[in-house]
């Protein structure tokens, strides 16, 4: 069982930048694949950005490349999720989640999520 706890949403203006936190609780945090998702109002959840566990491989949707990173800490068990230049279509409800897989980049693949944190970007 793994519990992921997200921070760091909130309000900036367009050209802002924002650090979403995820904060994981239970066992062998290292060894799952991490991912960042998001949701806007009357639109499915879409990807956003995934590391591997094993060799911290990244990877990006095409709206974000460039502008967000994704990285981790195992030794404090949380991943991060650093956003520049936002724009207000940028605005959603961002989700962590975890995945046994060595990387996903869909739904499906994860296996335990967080609550969401809201970001929304004024233009």
């Amino acid at each position: 069982q793994v519990q992921l706890v997200e921070s760091g949403g909130g309000l900036v203006q367009a050209g802002g930048s924002l650090r979403l936190s995820c904060a994981a609780s239970g066992r062998s945090f290292s060894t799952y694949a991490m991912g960042w998702f998001r949701q806007a109002p009357g639109k499915d959840r879409e990807f956003v950005a995934a590391i591997s566990w094993s060799d911290d491989s990244t990877y990006y949707a095409d709206s974000v490349k460039g502008r967000f990173t994704i990285s981790r800490d195992n030794a404090k068990n949380t991943v991060y999720l650093q956003m520049n230049n936002l724009k207000p279509e940028d605005t959603s409800v961002y989700y962590c989640a975890s995945s046994p897989l060595r990387i996903g980049l869909r739904l499906d693949q994860y296996r335990y999520w967080g609550q969401g944190t809201q970001v929304t970007v004024s233009s």
